[in-house]
């Protein structure tokens, strides 16, 4: 089977404008990165595109819900689906309203529905979409009941071709606009995770857990 992920494509790093990367480390520093996965699929005809937690295991990327949802119950099976995680940087200031930009991340990946049904691999599955938001939770809470794990549905897209492109730099004006009194650069885009804020219930003698923590510094970025 061709390669999806197009090892042999050359890539040169440049320092301003957008390229495209077919490597996996790039791939999956996108993906292991993001918080949220937008995926687009066909519906009765019509194209939905749904925010959704996920997790990447090897060559696999797994998204849960509840069995009611659409997109849990209505793929059949090898449905096409298009998956993206994206990071914004910068918002990329230039001297023309034409040259402004986003400098950004973001992974785009095409491969098929197949609905989880063996039972160690949904657990499995849920284990891993828990830990990516918050690393080392699973293990910090009760196990999930029979009646969870059966009304969870759990939907695993397998990698079949998948590309990274994205933009850093400062902004590329005309040569003429260089002397133009107007400002240009980059105006950094963060992302910083709280502290947790409890909901006012905790049982006495609770402890602030150690995935908190983990999540705000695996997501945070400035």
């Amino acid at each position: 089977m061709t390669d999806p992920y197009r090892t042999n494509q050359p890539y040169s790093k440049v320092r301003v404008g957008i390229k495209a990367r077919y490597d996996r480390e790039a791939i999956f520093s996108i993906l292991d990165a993001g918080l949220v996965a937008h995926v687009g699929f066909i519906i009765d005809e019509r194209p939905m595109v749904m925010p959704m937690a996920y997790a990447r295991v090897d060559d696999l990327i797994y998204i849960h819900g509840a069995k009611a949802a659409r997109i849990i119950k209505a793929p059949s099976e090898c449905a096409p689906v298009c998956l993206t995680v994206t990071h914004i940087d910068a918002l990329v200031v230039a001297r023309s309203a034409f040259h402004h930009s986003v400098n950004y991340r973001s992974a785009v990946i095409h491969g098929t529905f197949r609905k989880v049904t063996d039972s160690a691999e949904k657990e499995a599955a849920l284990v891993a979409v828990t830990n990516h938001l918050l690393p080392g939770r699973w293990d910090e809470v009760r196990p999930m009941s029979a009646k969870e794990l059966q009304s969870t549905g759990v939907l695993a897209v397998e990698i079949e071709a998948a590309s990274a492109k994205s933009r850093e730099g400062p902004p590329i004006d005309e040569e003429d606009d260089y002397a133009l009194p107007y400002w240009a650069g980059l105006l950094p885009v963060s992302q910083v995770i709280g502290k947790g804020i409890d909901d006012g219930r905790l049982a006495p003698e609770t402890t602030i857990p150690v995935s908190l923590n983990a999540a705000r510094q695996k997501f945070s970025y400035r």
